[in-house]
Parts: C-alpha cells; structure tokens; sequence
C-alpha cells in the first residue's frame, strides 16, 4: 500500500508501517490521518486473515514524527478560533485506540525526532526502540496546550508523575539513552542498528503465539485499571482462553516432541 504520506509493506508476516512525510519531519495532516486509519485497516484485515503477525511502525527520513502540522490548520488573523477537541475526537484519539487495541505486537522504531502527538503515539506502541540520536519532546506546553494521543495518562504510568509533570510543562528534549533509564522506552540501540535490530525481533515475533501474545497485552494494559483481585481473575479467564487455543496445543506438543513450534496465531 503506498500513499501520498504513509507506505505499508509486508514481509514475512511483519506489516510495516511508514510516515512518509519527511521534509516535514513525518508531521499529521488531515490526509495523513486518512491514510494511516486506512493502513491499520489493512493490518487488521491481514491479521484476521493470517497474512500480518506484527506491526512496526516508523518514519521516513531523519524523524519519526513531529506531531502535527501547524501548518494544515493555521489560524488566520481574525479567523474564528479552531476546535482543537474535535480534531483530537476525529484524528487523534481514533488512531491512538486503533494501535492499541491491534491483536498483534506493534513495535515502534523511533529513527528520529518524536514530538507532541508523535512522541504520544511511538509511547503507545508495546515495544520502543529508538536509535541513539533519537529524542522525545512534549512539544504542547510551547503551544499553551496540554497533552493529547494519550499522553497524559501514559507518561506517569511509564515514568512517575513527577517526571512525567517535568516532561509535560518544561517541553525539554529527553534522549533516547535517558529515556531508556527512565523506563518510558524498552531500548536505545545505534542508529545504524536500529531497524535490523527491529526487524530481527518483529522476524521472531510473527513466528511465535501471536494469539498468547494478544492476550498478554490485554492484560498488561487492563492492570492500569485493575484492582489486584481483578486482575487475578482476568489472568485466570485469558489463561483459559489461551489454553483452548491451537497455538498453545502446538507450544505443548513442540516441547514435549523436542521441535521447534509451528504457530499459526490461533
């Protein structure tokens, strides 16, 4: 699939997903939005079907994505005042339930600069790599706005309130090296690293129980939420679930028969 902003490619089982916009550093437009809701359209067709294991997603260039384009809805001078709620209700807040409610591993590959909603939406990916030039910036503050994409309530969940309030006001560029310290990252590689590393691992991702790997998350993301007693009992209704599946009948049968698995995703 190629787009006049993103590209999806498929190999092997892992879907690609591209922000082509890179003499804008990967910054949303409208039509960007359009494209991408369309791409994780696709991805969720190709997992219904077999075809998609795993998502990556990634920018072109020498950013992952800079949030959005002030550009594509500037205010002009005695305009009336843009609704910056219903962009986020249409765009943004769409595209952030879309990625996590995938029933696949996603995988961010942050090559660049992730600022405002992009820095959001790398964060909303189960696993973040980023190459070591790489930087996230909460950009909104230098706007005279707040957090969106989900950005309030995932950064002191990953790194504390008071880091995540730090984050949040001041607007200062966080490494990539420092944000794997703090936790708000899985791992900071070299730059010319970044994507074979990526690519090895969403590679071994699609090969494995998928299925055990979507239930994994909805348990992850659900003990947010959870009071402990609860939890417990979704563990026990998803491993249910799971043991009823084809993948972990496979997983059992490779063991005890000293093979390497086949799973399906199912």
């Amino acid at each position: 699939m190629q787009g006049e902003t993103i590209r999806l490619d498929v190999v092997e089982g892992v879907a690609t997903l591209t922000l082509n916009r890179p003499d804008r550093l990967n910054s949303f437009t409208s039509r960007m939005h359009e494209e991408v809701r369309g791409a994780l359209a696709k991805v969720k067709e190709g997992r219904a079907a077999g075809v998609v294991r795993v998502l990556v997603l990634t920018g072109a260039g020498r950013g992952f994505c800079a949030g959005q384009d002030l550009s594509d809805r500037a205010v002009a001078p005695g305009a009336a005042p843009v609704d910056l709620g219903e962009s986020v209700e249409k765009n943004y807040k769409p595209l952030v339930l879309a990625l996590r409610s995938l029933e696949l591993p996603v995988i961010a590959a942050v090559n660049g600069v992730a600022a405002g909603a992009g820095a959001s939406i790398a964060l909303a990916c189960d696993l973040v790599f980023a190459a070591r030039s790489a930087s996230f910036i909460q950009s909104f503050s230098k706007l005279g706005v707040v957090p969106d994409t989900g950005g309030s309530w995932i950064l002191p969940r990953l790194v504390g309130p008071a880091r995540a309030m730090g984050m949040a006001l001041l607007g200062e560029k966080l490494s990539a090296e420092q944000a794997e310290s703090w936790g708000l990252i899985w791992k900071c590689v070299d730059d010319e690293a970044l994507m074979p590393t990526v690519q090895q691992v969403a590679t071994g991702l699609a090969k494995g129980p998928t299925f055990g790997y979507a239930k994994t998350k909805q348990a992850i993301w659900a003990s947010s939420t959870n009071d402990f007693e609860t939890q417990l009992n979704l563990e026990r209704d998803l491993m249910t679930v799971c043991g009823n599946s084809n993948d972990y009948r496979e997983g059992v049968a490779a063991f005890m028969e000293k093979r390497n698995p086949n799973f399906k995703g199912d």
